[in-house]
This record gives C-alpha cells, sequence and structure tokens, in this order.
C-alpha cells in the first residue's frame, strides 16, 4: 500500500473519531460551546504553536551541526516541515523522508542523516519526561504514567546503547518496505548515534525538547482560558496534558490518535469539566498542537519534492 494511500486512511479515522466525539456529546451542544471561543486568544495560540516549530528547528540544526552538516537553513527548514507531514505515519517512521531528501537534494549519505532523525525522536520522548516534571504533583495519576513512561524510555536507552539489539533492530527494519531503504545506513551509523548521545549537545537537545512542550502546554492553558475554563492551575494542564501525550506515545498509534483525545477529555472531566465542554476542548486542542502543523507540513512536502518520493513507496 502506498505511503499517501496509508495517510489517506489515518486522516479518514481521523475524522471519523472526530465525528464520533460530536455525535457522542450531541452536536449543537458543540455548536454552542465552539461559539463561545473567545477569538482574542486565537493569535496567541497560532503564535505559540508557530514558535513551537522554530524551537524545534534549531534542535534540528543543532543536531546537523553536530555531525558536520552544513545545509541552507531555508531548504533545512522546509525539509524539517516535511518530516512533521508524515510523522502521522505509525512509529513516526515517516520522518525518516528527511534522511531522503537530505541525500537527494545535497548528496548527504543517510548514514549520517538517519541516526539524527532517530535522536530526534528520543530527545523528543526526553524533553516530555523533563516537562512532565513540574505538574506532577498536580496530578496523581500522571505520576505513575510518568513512571511507566519513564522505564520505557529507560530500555530504549539500553536497547540504542547495545550494539547488538541495535543490531536486531535493523533486521527489523530491513522487513518493512518503506524501512529497509534506510536499514542498511543505520547499521553502519552506529558511532553517530552514540556521538549525539555525549557531550552539550545533548543538554542544548533535551533544553530546546522541553521549550517545545512547554509552548505546547501553554497553548492547551490558552484554549482552555478561550473557552472561559480559569479554574485549572496552569502546572496542573501540564501533567494532565503531558500524561496523556504519553499514554499516546506507549501505545504506539500514529500521533496516538484515540488515546492522546480520549485520556485528554477523560482527565479534563475529573477535573470538573462537563463531558461535551471537554470533548470540545480536546478537539481544538488537537486541531491546533498537531493537525495545522501536520497541513503546513505537507505544504513543505509539496514544495520540497518529498510528496513525489512518499507516493513511490509501497
Amino acid at each position: 500500500m502506498k505511503i499517501i494511500n496509508k495517510i489517506i486512511i489515518i486522516i479518514i479515522a481521523v475524522v471519523g473519531l472526530y465525528a464520533t466525539f460530536l455525535i457522542a456529546s450531541d452536536i449543537s451542544t458543540i455548536s454552542d460551546k465552539i461559539s463561545s471561543f473567545k477569538i482574542e486568544f486565537l493569535p496567541i495560540i497560532i503564535l505559540l504553536v508557530t514558535s513551537g516549530w522554530f524551537v524545534m528547528f534549531a534542535r534540528w540544526h543543532l543536531l546537523l551541526k553536530n555531525s558536520k552538516i552544513s545545509i541552507p537553513k531555508k531548504d533545512s527548514f522546509i525539509i524539517y516541515m516535511s518530516g512533521i507531514a508524515l510523522s502521522i505515519i505509525p512509529g513516526r517512521v515517516g520522518e525518516l523522508i528527511k534522511s531522503q531528501l537530505l541525500k537527494t537534494k545535497f548528496g548527504i549519505p543517510r548514514t549520517k542523516t538517519v541516526p539524527i532523525v532517530i535522536m530526534e525522536q528520543l530527545y523528543t520522548l526526553i524533553g516530555l519526561v523533563a516537562v512532565s516534571f513540574f505538574g506532577i504533583w498536580f496530578f496523581e495519576l500522571g505520576a505513575y504514567v510518568l513512571g511507566l513512561f519513564t522505564a520505557v524510555l529507560a530500555f530504549a536507552f539500553i536497547l540504542i546503547s547495545s550494539k547488538k539489539i541495535f543490531s536486531k533492530i535493523i533486521v527489523i527494519l530491513e522487513k518493512r518496505k518503506f524501512t529497509s531503504r534506510f536499514a542498511e545506513p543505520l547499521s553502519s551509523s552506529y558511532d553517530i548515534i552514540k556521538k549525539s548521545m555525549r557531550g552539550p549537545v545533548v543538554f542544548y537537545a533535551i533544553c530546546l525538547t522541553a521549550i517545545f512542550w512547554l509552548l505546547e502546554a501553554i497553548t492547551v492553558y490558552f484554549v482552555l482560558l478561550s473557552f472561559d475554563v480559569n479554574y485549572i492551575e496552569f502546572l496542573a494542564v501540564i501533567s494532565t496534558y503531558t500524561t496523556s501525550l504519553m499514554l499516546g506515545f506507549l501505545s504506539f498509534l500514529p500521533m496516538g490518535l484515540g488515546v492522546v483525545e480520549g485520556s485528554l477529555a477523560s482527565f479534563f472531566s475529573i477535573q470538573g469539566i462537563e463531558v461535551s465542554l471537554a470533548l470540545t476542548l480536546v478537539i481544538i486542542i488537537r486541531l491546533f498542537t498537531r493537525w495545522y502543523s501536520v497541513a503546513v507540513g505537507f505544504v513543505a512536502l509539496k514544495l520540497s519534492g518529498g510528496l513525489t518520493f512518499a507516493d513511490k513507496e509501497t
């Protein structure tokens, strides 16, 4: 099945999920809730989400520089955003498109760039854990999820640190059509991955990632305020939101589809938000924090020529 067809299926699933949310909570009620959205918060929300792109692009640029890869920043940003478009592919393997684009446009070997994409994902998880600690005392359930998530993350570190286990992962990647072309360069780039896990680059990468997640948490807080939900403390919002994201990552579903939405709506309900409003908030939050970025990512994917490449994959 082509990558584009998979994306279409995922989008249909998203539409179906959100439609189910609307039906379950009474569409007319949801409509009334959405109409109460305070439009003056919209510029702030858009600015926060957009700022997050540049924070993560700074991390991308840092990792490229650490591997002595230099390309024009404009092209680098378009390639970075292209990866966001395909982040909806299960396991986020779609982000490997960045490695292919760097090879196609600049002749940079995949052996140098595939490990960078992998380290991005690892730093994304580490940053999420770091931010979660800010509000851990404000949401008890979050502490348990954080503990489990941290254990899984530690296990991932063990996998990457062991060259023997790392080689077994390569064998698994070789069996998948989309990732098979990246398996060989990844097998010979173990040293680059180890290099990306040492020195100042680790500190800066984690800090940038933590800033990104913090910006997203602030975005969620402003979405709540835009619907007059001002009785949940900001630190509680951080823990609530990051807990739902961690559950989404643990599900291994594309973008945690269904898991993030369902858990976040449940957490909001536990904290006193009526169900219909909670479902409305979740849909709005996901549209801003994920689907807005994915939409812009597809524009970048078209500009980079990556859309044609992705469509050829089966």
